[in-house]
């Protein structure tokens, strides 16, 4: 027998070889974020204490932001005197001139504006840190909108818009006071798409203090939203300004 008898060519022998599994690509660092620092962001309501005092922080940290509300000129009253380099505009100039939008609207306003904003919108990153909130003798409780959550609410007025919700538990006066350097907080933000997700972390991390971190989809938005009822009490019985940490993170 000679040796080619003997030994089976050499492409079958390349066919019983075992394949190789392909090399398991490494997990994405969570913390791997995008340099967000280019992008325009309006801010709807950002004549209201809480917008007012996320424009301040997000100009302040080099952010080109851009003040909305219902009035033009009220609008433009409150950048001058936030200065930073913040422009004011009525919410739906804001809004087409932006990259990312934050709505900061009051609960009472936050449908109608948005449903008279859905043009504007389309196609934009919308962050919602509206808290449904009523309030009687016992003090602040949450309100369930039909939606689920004011974000949810947002999605289903906004289905061209890629919503997220984010912004929720933070002191409009320490926002506001200049002498506050850092604002020791967490940032617990929702959303659908990870890219969305992680450019709202990539913001909230603009701001000295402050940790972006991915806490589920809108559909978790409701308790997140409901929480400010309880830090509303905190603030009160304590004289502070609660927000909210999250631990082993």
């Amino acid at each position: 027998m000679t040796s080619s008898d003997s030994a089976p060519p050499a492409s079958d022998a390349a066919t019983k070889a075992p394949a190789k599994a392909p090399a398991k690509a490494p997990a994405k660092d969570p913390w791997d974020l995008p340099d967000v620092s280019g992008l325009v962001v309006g801010v709807l309501g950002g004549t209201g204490p809480q917008g007012r005092g996320l424009a301040y922080r997000l100009a302040r940290a080099g952010q080109k932001v851009i003040l909305g509300s219902r009035a033009a000129d009220r609008a433009r009253a409150a950048a001058e005197e936030l200065g930073h380099g913040v422009e004011g505009a009525d919410n739906a100039e804001c809004a087409r001139r932006s990259d990312l939008v934050i709505v900061a609207v009051p609960w009472e306003g936050h449908g109608d504006t948005l449903a008279s904003l859905r043009g504007e919108l389309a196609g934009k990153l919308v962050v919602d840190c509206v808290n449904p909130l009523g309030f009687d003798k016992k003090g602040a409780y949450a309100i369930r909108p039909e939606e689920g959550s004011a974000a949810e609410q947002a999605a289903a007025l906004l289905p061209e818009a890629r919503v997220t919700a984010a912004f929720h538990h933070l002191s409009a006066v320490l926002l506001a006071d200049p002498e506050v350097e850092e604002i020791d907080t967490d940032v617990m933000v929702l959303g659908e798409e990870r890219a969305d997700v992680e450019t709202v972390q990539a913001l909230a991390c603009r701001i000295p203090g402050m940790r972006g971190v991915f806490a589920g989809r809108l559909r978790n938005a409701h308790q997140v939203e409901s929480l400010v009822a309880n830090l509303i009490s905190v603030n009160r019985r304590y004289k502070a300004h609660a927000g909210v940490r999250l631990t082993d993170v």
